[in-house]
Formats: structure tokens, C-alpha cells, sequence
């Protein structure tokens, strides 16, 4: 099962295995990530579960699509590295994918 380490805003990290298949934001969920809101239950339309990617996993992981795209313009604090966490799926190939929750509840 991958691991997955999120970092919260105040700096603390916690490393939670997360099944192959569930999106990232389903594992931040079912580990009890803070900051991880998830609004609208993952359908793309709110952008709570706006995270960073690491610089190092953006390769692995991916840009978003159009969809997520105009989405992540409702996120506060938008880089380069933003993405929806409901949209990245969970596969053994980010088996040790570092995430840093953004500041989601405005």
C-alpha cells in the first residue's frame, strides 16, 4: 500500500498508508488529515482539498486538467504546484508522494 506523507499548514507531517485506487483527498479523509475539507465530496467544483505537490513528485503526479484547472483559480494561494487532491489517484507509482495541505478554510 503507498504512503503518503501530508504536511499540515503549521508544519507537522504524518506519514498514512492510502490504498491504490482512492483518490488522494479519499486517503487524506480516512486518515484524519486537518485541512483536507473536501466540501464537495470530491466532484471538482470547490477546491478544499487544494494541496501542494512536492516539487520533487510533480513529474510523477502530473498538471491538472482543464477541468481541475479552473477549479484551482477558487483556490487561495495558487502555485505552481497546486493541485486538487480529489483528482490524483492513488497508485503505487507515488508510494512515498509528499503533499502540503493548503490553508483551505479561507
Amino acid at each position: 500500500m503507498p504512503k503518503i506523507t501530508f504536511i499540515d499548514v503549521n508544519g507537522n507531517s504524518r506519514e498514512c498508508e492510502v490504498p491504490s485506487g482512492i483518490s488522494v483527498m479519499e486517503g487524506a479523509i480516512q486518515n484524519g488529515i486537518e485541512g483536507i475539507l473536501a466540501i464537495c465530496g470530491g466532484s471538482c467544483a470547490c477546491s478544499t482539498c487544494h494541496s501542494y505537490i512536492d516539487e520533487a513528485w510533480m513529474a510523477v503526479v502530473g498538471k491538472p486538467d482543464e477541468i481541475e484547472d479552473s477549479t484551482l483559480e477558487l483556490a487561495l494561494d495558487r502555485r505552481p504546484n497546486s493541485r486538487l487532491t480529489c483528482q490524483i489517484e492513488v497508485t503505487d507509482a507515488l508510494d512515498g508522494l509528499v503533499v502540503h495541505v493548503a490553508q483551505n478554510d479561507g
